[in-house]
């Protein structure tokens, strides 16, 4: 069976204030399987604008961070240098994101009964959660 749909996220860290908190939910979601890390990057942008990154895998200086090392499943260098620079260059100076590909391992037995069906994907759209709020909120407005 191959990949599972791979997505990317960054988070946006002002003042370079990661902390940590959103590690157990992340390490509940790769033990439960429902998702994968398979690359990701932290990208630091100084007040000077000076960009400097390291690869998930080689943090070793912040504690928060190199927790993150424990639920990488393996690194694929799908993250490229034209990937960060162009994170880096959207970045605010004074701040630091992390940009995580993981594959959606849940979707892997639902993509196989697809194929074994006879069927394949023809398209799949992700809307983020707040722009989905934003959306049903008008709706809910417009109907009171």
């Amino acid at each position: 069976m191959g990949y599972g749909p791979i997505e990317i996220i960054v988070v946006v860290f002002e003042g370079y204030q990661f902390t940590g908190e959103i590690l157990p939910e992340l390490k509940r979601l790769v033990d439960t399987g429902t998702i994968t890390i398979i690359d990701g990057v932290f990208v630091r942008k100084d007040a000077d604008g000076s960009i400097t990154s390291q690869e998930l895998d080689e943090l070793t200086d912040d504690q928060n961070a190199r927790a993150l090392i424990d639920v990488l499943e393996r690194v694929d260098a799908l993250v490229s240098d034209e990937d960060i620079a162009e994170l880096a260059n959207e970045m605010e100076p004074g701040t630091a994101a992390a940009l995580l590909a993981f594959e959606h391992t849940w979707a892997k037995p639902f993509q196989a009964a697809i194929v074994a069906s006879g069927g394949r994907l023809r398209a799949n759209v992700r809307v983020p959660g707040s722009v989905a709020d934003e959306v049903f909120a008008a709706i809910t407005e417009l109907d009171s």
